[in-house]
């Protein structure tokens, strides 16, 4: 194939910057692994930042502007208090592990340190570049983990800024990519059309409940791809794969050729497609994951569990007018109590007992949380603002302890008094859980090895 042609070929993200070294040292570090508590895990990530204060670490105690409107009720684990406002999950609570001590320094809007632990980037970075770190999905496609036959990692219900097009246009925010790893390991990006029930009575603080199912991208949705690049590459594929044929006795050769089947038949096998096929759920199943996109979003993870893909993120998105998530600098209590609370007490307790009677959930590591937590202190538009000093993550499954509590926050939940945990050594965990070394390095785009983890220590005291 001449030059041209092969320039003409970009773009395609399966496939676009692949080259033999890196599938080469792929194949060769999938050997390093070590046995593993979690076959997949799900990502629930609470975009712009869960108020802690007001859901995982109440202080009724406190001054009225600290510990807010919410009143603290028991849970099913002895002695923990939950917000009034989750009774579902308040009686799930013996099935987890709760961390209140997540603290860094990086304070922006994205989920790039709690999915690759790295912290120490522009903190008014608002799109993902190809400098970033590649995050965990991307590290699980780069050791060929999971089923030859889908996607190592998937997001959902579209990459994070998607809904933001009228604030950011073209916005994508850093977390969910291949990083310096190359743009081969992004994830497979659901899209979704999301419905609204009504108009926001002002923009943003008020928001309404997205409504819909995230589906698989046709070829035109793809990045900077059509279906006649498509075939191109395939005949591109064809004439690389006749070039190695005079040796097919080395095992990495055969990975590369898997990996190079996998990109294209991904898009079109009848298992991924089956996956996102939400009319195999009977209604009743359906109803209690919820029929907003969240809820849809979640009972696709748990189909995409079952077809054995290893890492799904399922973000909480962002939609313009119709509500700013969980960055609550005005409304704090009102978005909580009236749309983000109910919508998480729905779907979360739904996805645990759901993985838990499929006899899925001790091999599923559920991880939900935030960028950060909000500021101790109410703010005059009854909003609590960014607080990435203190904040939580809740975990169930995948080898975790079940009704155990870390760390200690102050009396404003303002800092940790003890166990503190940095996104790094959340990420170090959800490696080790997977069976992956945490300490693991990759190569940057200069070739330098990089720490998959940036430093984090997994967390053995949350591991069973």
């Amino acid at each position: 194939m001449k030059r041209r042609q092969l320039i003409e070929a970009g773009g395609l993200s399966l496939f676009a910057g692949m080259n033999l070294p890196r599938l080469l040292q792929a194949a060769e570090k999938s050997d390093e692994r070590h046995p593993a508590t979690a076959k997949s895990v799900i990502l629930y990530n609470l975009l712009g930042g869960p108020s802690h204060m007001d859901m995982f670490d109440m202080k009724p105690d406190a001054p009225v502007e600290i510990r807010g409107e919410f009143r603290p009720v028991s849970t099913s684990l002895p002695g923990v208090q939950i917000c009034e406002h989750l009774p579902r999950m308040s009686a799930l609570m013996h099935k987890t592990s709760l961390i209140r001590t997540v603290t860094h320094g990086y304070n922006a809007h994205n989920p790039l340190p709690i999915m690759t632990g790295f912290t120490a980037g522009n903190f008014g970075q608002i799109a993902a570049e190809p400098t970033d770190p590649p995050d965990i999905g991307a590290v699980c496609q780069y050791l060929g983990m999971g089923s030859p036959d889908m996607p190592g990692a998937v997001c959902l219900p579209c990459y994070p800024g998607w809904g933001e097009s009228s604030m950011y246009p073209g916005i994508r925010r850093p977390g969910p990519y291949g990083g310096y790893l190359g743009n081969q390991y992004d994830p497979l990006f659901a899209v979704c059309d999301p419905r609204f029930d009504r108009e926001p009575t002002v923009p943003y603080y008020d928001p309404v409940i997205p409504m819909g199912e995230p589906r698989l991208p046709s070829l035109d949705e793809l990045p900077e791809m059509s279906g006649q690049r498509l075939e191109l590459r395939r005949s591109m594929l064809q004439q690389l794969n006749g070039s190695f044929a005079s040796d097919r006795s080395s095992r990495a050769l055969d990975s590369l050729n898997r990996f190079q089947q996998q990109a294209f038949d991904m898009l079109t096998t009848s298992r991924t497609g089956e996956a996102f096929d939400l009319s195999r759920e009977p209604d009743s199943l359906r109803d209690q994951y919820g029929r907003h996109l969240t809820g849809s979003s979640l009972l696709i993870a748990r189909r995409l569990v079952e077809a054995g893909v290893p890492f799904i993120s399922v973000h909480a998105e962002i939609f313009g007018r119709y509500g700013h998530s969980y960055d609550m600098h005005e409304n704090n209590f009102g978005m909580l109590k009236n749309v983000n609370l109910p919508v998480l007490d729905q779907s979360l307790p739904a996805l645990i007992q759901d993985l838990d009677s499929r006899g899925l959930l001790e091999s599923t590591l559920i991880v939900v949380m935030g960028e950060m937590g909000r500021s101790p202190r109410v703010n005059a538009k009854a909003g609590r603002d960014h607080w990435p000093a203190c904040g939580f993550c809740l975990l169930a499954g995948g080898g975790v302890k079940s009704g155990f509590v870390l760390g200690e926050t102050d009396k404003q939940a303002a800092w940790p008094k003890s166990s503190p945990v940095s996104p790094g050594d959340l990420v170090a965990t959800i490696y080790h859980l997977l069976g992956v070394n945490a300490h693991l390095m990759v190569p940057d785009r200069t070739g330098r090895p990089m720490p998959i983890a940036h430093g984090g220590q997994p967390i053995w005291d949350v591991m069973a």
